[in-house]
């Protein structure tokens, strides 16, 4: 386990730049999840939180009987917000308990898929859940020794309650096709919801 997370911080180094902070929490019954903030070179630039634990055992199917303590995917979630603009350090809790879902859960956490924490994401945060996005554009998977699924590194995009009820409705697929046709700023920690029909 320790040796997958060593990796793990590697490629994150490797990939994002030196982390500034990190902050650690365990949840009873839990492994300990670490949150890393890499930091913005100005501000208005982008700061990037990234968790650490939550790839040292694999998901498991919620439905199995017994979980395999080698097979299964492997996950690490990263937000990308403006810097300066809001108290956003203050996602570390919640995004460590996210990262404890699939734990606590029980949960396979993909693409597409909804992670609510039920409370702003950070004070005044309009955001209270996020949508899990593809993997790949900003950290590349990394791979692991057979038979190891490769660790994948999930972006994480803040929805406001109402995209959250339109998504579930529509799908991921049809709310990102209108954040995109509507130019919505997704880094932008302070934004309205965009229009829905």
């Amino acid at each position: 386990m320790a040796d997958v997370l060593a990796l793990v911080e590697a490629r994150l180094r490797e990939s994002l730049g030196e982390p500034d902070a990190r902050a650690a929490v365990t949840f009873l019954g839990t492994d300990r999840v670490e949150v890393l903030r890499f930091p913005a070179e100005n501000r208005g630039q982008v700061v990037r939180y990234a968790t650490l634990g939550m790839s040292a055992q694999p998901m498991a199917d919620p439905t199995a009987v017994l979980a395999d303590p080698v097979k299964g995917p492997r996950a690490e979630l990263i937000l990308s917000v403006r810097g300066g603009v809001a108290d956003t350090d203050k996602v570390l809790r919640p995004l460590a308990v996210l990262a404890a879902s699939p734990q606590v859960e029980g949960l396979v956490v993909a693409p597409g898929s909804s992670l609510d924490v039920g409370e702003p994401l950070w004070p005044g945060a309009p955001f209270t859940s996020v949508l899990v996005a593809e993997p790949g554009g900003l950290v590349a998977d990394l791979e692991l020794d057979e038979p190891m699924e490769p660790v994948r590194f999930l972006p994480l995009l803040p929805m406001t309650p109402n995209e959250a009820a339109w998504k579930r409705v529509h799908g991921a697929q049809a709310l990102q096709e209108r954040w995109l046709a509507k130019g919505t700023d997704l880094r932008d920690p302070l934004r309205a919801g965009v229009v829905l029909d």
